[in-house]
């Protein structure tokens, strides 16, 4: 596996991923291609064989991060694809400057808090029914 910066042409197999994981929640492509049109926005593809199995994107502003998505193919999970994005999403953020990274998370998303746990990330507090469907969602910080 091999991390990358995104590419353009990268958008289109983005979106779909995107799709998978994430279902009526998930960016849609124009979102996508505005985020990729940002100077603050920093996206991370991990490939195999060619194919992009995950991807991550970070908003740096100043001293503080914010982390948009991580997400990894079906296939892949529970291998450290998602983790390794993670490092890598959290390296160029300080490389820009940031010195806090901020990310939200289902309260159910029982693997992916576990990843930021294992990462350094703190739970920060809570914003109740955040999601559509009534859902909480954990603010998780780390200080770089």
């Amino acid at each position: 596996m091999t991390l990358r910066q995104w590419k353009y042409e990268d958008i289109l197999r983005i979106s779909e991923l995107e799709k998978e994981c994430f279902g009526k929640e998930a960016w849609s492509y124009m979102m996508l291609v505005s985020s990729f049109e940002t100077d603050t926005f920093i996206g991370v593809a991990a490939e195999d064989g060619g194919e992009i199995v995950g991807y991550g994107g970070i908003t740096v502003a100043y001293d503080s991060a914010d982390i948009a998505n991580v997400a990894v193919t079906e296939a892949f999970r529970r291998s450290g694809v998602g983790g390794a994005i993670l490092e890598e999403l959290l390296a160029r953020a300080k490389a820009k400057g940031a010195a806090k990274v901020f990310l939200e998370v289902r309260v159910s998303n029982t693997p992916a808090l576990l990843t930021y746990l294992k990462h350094g990330f703190t739970g920060a507090y809570t914003r109740a029914r955040y999601y559509p469907d009534g859902e909480d969602c954990l603010v998780m910080a780390k200080e770089l």
